[in-house]
């Protein structure tokens, strides 16, 4: 093993055991930072140049490699580089290194007529698990969790009133944090059919996970990304939707609806208000084109 490889598992040791961050924050880390390795001449990672990085960026664009993955690469980059010369007392040559600038992407959300359709589809005749994928789709768009945090969810971590009425999920983060999120009227109710009426009937391998599989084990990101895009489908929605299309919709009727947006940057598990601060914009958008349409001063004549 080479002393880069070497350094590089050393670093992603270090993710896991004291920055426990998730298995799929590690995944993507290791295989930006094996594909800088393949690329660059580096046979020490503290030893990495700004032209080495460069060489980098400019591979990848050529491989078509889309910009915000390039960015996040040269992100991995920079902070195993930060880790090894903090190691070894090195000096860092990379620091003011700074990954692409990407333009902003507003997040594309369903309006509520379109969220209510595809729920109602999820309960299409014929369907052996519709309580199980009505219960998935208003969670995700009833608490705002990411795929992966509904999919790590156990029996467990749904929380109830002196074991009674389902009140709240306990959701486990990026970096392992874990937050409490409320669920609405809908949402616990959907729940709890499932939990009475499907899930008794799963029970097989896993005992703690709260969505099983029809051979009782966890079901997976795969399997639920797929039962939403079914589900877009049967509702003939004319928009590409995916489990964060319902974040991105819970965030912005939160906001619409006149939610404070600090609130909502702890209902979605966000490190910093600057990421939550984007759905703002969308709704900025509304306002003004409200504000056109409906202001004498504002039409064109």
């Amino acid at each position: 093993m080479s002393l880069a490889n070497s350094q590089l598992r050393e670093y992603l040791n270090h993710l896991i055991v004291e920055r426990g961050l998730s298995k799929n924050t590690i995944t993507s880390y290791e295989r930006d930072l094996k594909r800088f390795l393949l690329d660059s001449p580096a046979v020490d990672l503290s030893g990495v140049t700004p032209s080495d990085v460069e060489t980098f960026i400019a591979m990848s664009r050529a491989r078509g490699l889309a910009e915000s993955s390039v960015a996040r690469a040269v992100v991995a980059i920079r902070n195993a580089v930060e880790f090894t010369c903090k190691e070894r007392k090195t000096l860092n040559q990379i620091k003011d290194v700074r990954p692409p600038r990407l333009k902003l992407r507003l997040p594309k959300a369903l309006s509520i007529a379109e969220v209510t359709d595809l729920i109602s589809a999820t309960h299409s005749p014929g369907n052996p698990h519709a309580l199980r994928e009505t219960a998935i789709v208003e969670l995700l768009y009833g608490t705002g969790a990411r795929i992966s945090e509904i999919v790590a969810l156990n029996v467990g971590d749904v929380m109830k009133i002196d074991g009674g009425e389902v009140l709240s999920l306990r959701l486990l983060g990026k970096g392992g944090k874990i937050r409490i999120v409320p669920m609405g009227s809908f949402a616990r109710k959907a729940l709890d059919q499932y939990l009475v009426r499907s899930r008794p009937a799963l029970v097989a391998k896993d005992r703690e996970a709260l969505f099983l599989n029809d051979r009782g084990g966890r079901l997976s990101r795969q399997s639920m990304w797929k039962n939403v895009s079914e589900a877009a489908k049967r509702a003939n929605l004319s928009t590409e939707v995916s489990p964060h299309s319902l974040r991105h919709s819970y965030a912005t009727h939160l906001l619409d609806g006149g939610a404070d947006v600090r609130v909502v940057q702890e209902l979605l598990g966000h490190a910093s208000v600057t990421t939550t601060q984007i759905y703002t914009l969308v709704t900025i958008d509304k306002l003004r084109e409200s504000y056109a349409l409906a202001h004498p001063r504002a039409k064109n004549r």
